[in-house]
């Protein structure tokens, strides 16, 4: 079943889903330096990838074992989940700085793309999305099918990768205001990735 109204509404879940990852992609244009259009590429479809996987994987999940367990078990630890994977990445970064800073000007190196850290930072970005695709168990009970799951999932995840390319290129331009700084961008980088996964653990557990 499609409508404008499903559609839409379907949108703007994407939209508020993709602000974490937004935020987390801000930094990753602050902080890799040798970025170009086909990384920050990488970046936005992983990204895309990830809120569009948890949602299917959550939806399926919660369809297969709802009979079995209780799905809401998720939402237990979903939130500590993705806090501790922030944790430790916005941390880490912002010690790497720490100790980068205190090296002589001639060993200074910076920051580089760096694939597994992509990968964790989509998976913490994403997590909370896997409530949502419970949360589809009740439109699929209102007649809506398992290839529509997969068209509403697709939009969230369209959604995500135009909304964390947006993310790349700004914070590349942010970035560059801090080229002469060095390891001021990371630690500042790092800050908002530990602030996010505050954010996300105060509202799971609210």
């Amino acid at each position: 079943m499609w409508s404008w109204q499903l559609v839409l509404q379907v949108f703007l879940i994407g939209i508020s889903l993709a602000m974490d990852a937004f935020a987390v992609s801000v930094c990753d244009g602050m902080c890799y330096r040798d970025l170009n259009k086909k990384k920050g590429g990488a970046i936005a479809l992983t990204f895309g990838v990830f809120q569009m996987a948890m949602p299917l994987i959550g939806f399926f999940v919660a369809f297969g074992l709802s009979q079995v367990i209780d799905t809401a078990f998720i939402d237990r630890f979903d939130h500590w989940v993705a806090f501790a994977l922030l944790l430790f990445i916005g941390a880490k970064m912002i010690i790497d700085a720490a100790l980068e800073m205190r090296k002589p000007a001639e060993q200074l190196t910076t920051k580089k793309f760096n694939v597994a850290e992509m990968l964790v930072q989509g998976v913490a970005t994403s997590i909370d999305a896997l409530a949502v695709g419970i949360s589809f168990i009740a439109m699929y009970e209102e007649g809506i099918t398992e290839v529509t799951i997969w068209g509403y999932t697709g939009i969230i995840g369209a959604t995500t990768v135009l909304i964390v390319a947006a993310g790349v290129f700004i914070g590349s331009r942010v970035g560059k205001l801090f080229e002469r700084k060095t390891g001021v961008a990371q630690i500042l980088g790092g800050l908002i990735l530990v602030g996010i996964g505050l954010k996300i653990l105060i509202e799971g557990l609210i």
